[in-house]
């Protein structure tokens, strides 16, 4: 290493001398000050490096996995288009057996005696109504009717109607409207 030494207008570049103990330790001085100075360099540059490889990863594992997903996209849409397809033919079977069931001998009521409303339940069915119209019968039976396909359940508030009309929690009321 040499040494730098300002001598006006110019600088000489000279080696220490031998056995001068100043100079020594200003040597060892500026070589730990440099390698102090490279250290952090070195770490510096380590953690940029490291930072780069590990942006790097993640890039390859994103890649990776975008790929594998539209792989299974394209390799599971076709059973997804067939599942919903199924799942629609699948409901409206329900709904046509729904519509034609008062035509089905297990229906066990006169089919003009029963009325259709879809929702929250299939059918009123007004057992007896028929006689009565035709002047034959003097009473009625009212039946609230759903219509399963299948191993279907009620739902949740089909249930809740059920328990009202088993607990007789069912009322008539006749509205009157005025003239305006």
């Amino acid at each position: 290493m040499l040494w730098k030494k300002d001598c006006g207008s110019h600088i000489i570049f000279t080696p220490p001398a031998p056995g001068n103990k100043k100079d020594a330790r200003l040597l060892s001085c500026m070589a730990s000050e440099d390698s102090i100075i490279y250290a952090v360099l070195a770490l510096i540059a380590g953690f940029f490096l490291g930072y780069l490889g590990f942006r790097w990863q993640i890039s390859a594992i994103e890649e990776r996995y975008r790929s594998d997903l539209e792989r299974w996209k394209t390799e599971s849409s076709a059973e997804i288009r067939k599942d919903s397809v199924n799942r629609a033919r699948f409901t409206l079977k329900g709904k046509i057996a729904e519509q034609m069931a008062p035509l089905l001998p297990s229906f066990g009521y006169h089919p003009a005696d029963s009325r259709f409303i879809g929702s929250p339940i299939d059918y009123v069915i007004f057992d007896g109504l028929s006689e009565v119209s035709d002047g034959d019968g003097k009473t009625i039976r009212i039946v609230f009717m759903d219509v399963k396909h299948g191993s279907s359940d009620l739902t949740r508030t089909q249930r809740i109607i059920k328990k009202a009309v088993e607990e007789k929690a069912v009322s008539w009321q006749t509205l009157r409207l005025e003239d305006p």
